[in-house]
């Protein structure tokens, strides 16, 4: 007889994960960020003192897979919301996640405040370039001479201005504690997001003030190209753009392992 080896379980659904199948569009590395979320709050231990805060984008979707409380705000709100939350419960771990739309054009003050004044929230910030729940508009964050429904010709710096870098505008805030810049295009900067997650939720049990990660994604849909295509366009033009990095690390954090 043949001894079978024992079953090694490498992969399973997070905990803190529904068993609702995904809505988002092939290709679509949101599915991503929920995950590196989800299992960050597991090994963590807090899936059950957690609080996630949904604006208005592909974002409002995000209560359907997570298994803890959640919370709808309006368009752009979601910091003042997570600000109210947060200070009336401080034993929870609250975050917001938004889109760059949301977070980047009407929640700009919001964010920007939020920092400001060192609310100890964490923000999951999806920079994909381009609106992408009502139409692939342009975005805060679309690329000069990017394509998109309302800029059919290309981003015009001359007309519509530069794009926003949100992790360096932030990072100059007092109130932030840790802010950085990663990826979701191959398994490495997979791998080093989830290591900022962590560490943005470590800075706000810490009580060190405003955390953000934001992170580089895809939206194929939108940009009109195939899902591995849309992988190559990130890595080729978003990343010379927005480049990886730490932007303010909390010298409290130094040590503290992700």
């Amino acid at each position: 007889m043949v001894s079978e080896a024992p079953v090694q379980l490498v992969y399973k659904r997070p905990e803190s994960f529904t068993q609702t199948p995904t809505g988002y569009c092939p290709g679509c590395t949101h599915g991503i960020a929920h995950r590196l979320v989800a299992e960050v709050l597991d090994e963590m231990g807090v899936r059950h003192n957690a609080i996630g805060v949904a604006p208005v984008g592909c974002s409002v979707f995000a209560y359907n897979y997570f298994d803890f409380d959640f919370v709808e705000a309006a368009h752009g709100r979601a910091p003042a919301m997570a600000t109210g939350i947060k200070r009336v419960l401080p034993d929870r771990v609250v975050f917001t996640y938004q889109g760059d739309g949301d977070l980047a054009s009407i929640g700009m003050a919001e964010i920007m405040h939020a920092a400001g004044r060192g609310e100890n929230i964490t923000v999951i910030f999806i920079n994909n370039a381009i609106y992408g729940m009502t139409g692939g508009q342009m975005a805060p964050t679309t690329l000069p001479g990017q394509k998109t429904t309302s800029s059919p010709y290309g981003r015009d710096v001359e007309q519509a201005g530069f794009p926003l870098r949100m992790a360096e505008v932030l990072s100059g805030l007092e109130g932030a504690g840790y802010v950085v810049r990663r990826s979701l295009h191959d398994p490495k900067n997979i791998r080093m997001a989830k290591k900022a997650v962590r560490l943005a939720f470590e800075t706000q049990q810490r009580g060190l003030g405003f955390s953000m990660v934001e992170l580089l994604s895809t939206c194929p849909t939108n940009w009109g190209i195939p899902p591995l295509e849309a992988l190559r366009w990130l890595e080729e033009h978003m990343l010379p753009a927005y480049p990886v990095g730490d932007y303010k690390v909390s010298p409290a954090l130094e040590g503290v392992k992700a």
